[in-house]
């Protein structure tokens, strides 16, 4: 099987992200259920290939970016909303908001690399009509 390429899975990515409805559905998923957008754009990715994931797969991908998503990505989203809340106290907050973006986005793709990494160390399965997606909300 080839391999994975994180430029592609970044250009898939933010193609289906740029989509609104797209964005909603990602965020609530997020918001309300913790899950993680770059994991939903991944399996999402997968499915698009005809390629799926079994469940022990699903957790290490899960693992593989744990701990980059509770150090890094989530702070990083707390201090955006954090300053977004309080910008009129914010002196330079368009500046600082606009450089904020710039860093977490650079992490959402350091951590969509993250995984690509992972799922090229799997034998995935070529499948029809894959649903990783669903794989991963009925997930706990």
């Amino acid at each position: 099987m080839n391999l994975l390429n994180s430029d592609h899975f970044w250009q898939f990515a933010c193609t289906l992200y740029a989509k609104p409805e797209q964005q909603i559905t990602l965020l609530a998923l997020q918001n309300q259920q913790g899950k993680n957008v770059n994991l939903c754009l991944l399996l999402l990715y997968l499915d698009s290939l005809n390629l799926s994931v079994n469940a022990q797969q699903l957790n290490e991908l899960i693992d593989a970016i744990s701990e980059f998503d509770t150090h890094a990505l989530q702070p990083m989203r707390a201090a955006r909303s954090y300053l977004k809340a309080n910008q009129n106290t914010l002196s330079d907050y368009a500046t600082i908001r606009e450089e904020l973006l710039s860093a977490e986005l650079k992490l959402e793709k350091q951590q969509q690399h993250m995984l690509i990494e992972a799922v090229n160390e799997f034998e995935l399965v070529k499948h029809t009509e894959p649903n990783n997606i669903e794989l991963y909300l009925k997930a706990t």
